[in-house]
């Protein structure tokens, strides 16, 4: 695996001309601990991910394969996920709160504008799937 990719094992469950869809186990950083039957705090998830059908692959129900993702895509993600909304909330509870309007007031405006910039991103999840393409390798 290259350094400018991120890279998770998969097993592909559904094949159509279009998509491929494979299945990762996204584990918590602590589920690999040998302690982990005693403590309740690891956790794991099934997530699909669908990536386009390479035509001229071999690839079956059951394989297991890696899926990956340029590692710029999954930087330009956590921008537009975590810390736009970061600077949006505190841009909001700072200004609301210098022009003297009560602090519960300030916390519900920024809260509505960070659920308006996420309304906004679900309306145009379309446009940004077409640049956070997945590939199999």
């Amino acid at each position: 695996m290259a350094k400018n990719e991120i890279s998770h094992k998969g097993v592909i469950t559904a094949i159509t001309p279009e998509l491929t869809t494979v299945d990762i186990i996204s584990t918590s950083a602590c589920a690999e601990c040998h302690a982990k039957g005693m403590c309740g705090i690891s956790e794991s998830k099934v997530k699909s991910i669908s990536v386009p059908t390479d035509p001229y692959t071999e690839r079956q129900v059951g394989d297991e394969v890696d899926v990956v993702l340029k590692k710029s895509m999954g930087l330009k993600a956590v921008w537009i996920s975590y810390v736009i909304p970061l600077f949006i909330l505190m841009i909001l509870i700072l200004s609301l709160s210098s022009v003297t309007v009560h602090e519960v007031y300030a916390g519900l405006g920024a809260i509505a504008g960070v659920a308006l910039y996420y309304l906004i991103i679900y309306l145009f999840r379309d446009r940004l799937s077409k640049d956070f393409v997945f590939y199999i390798k």
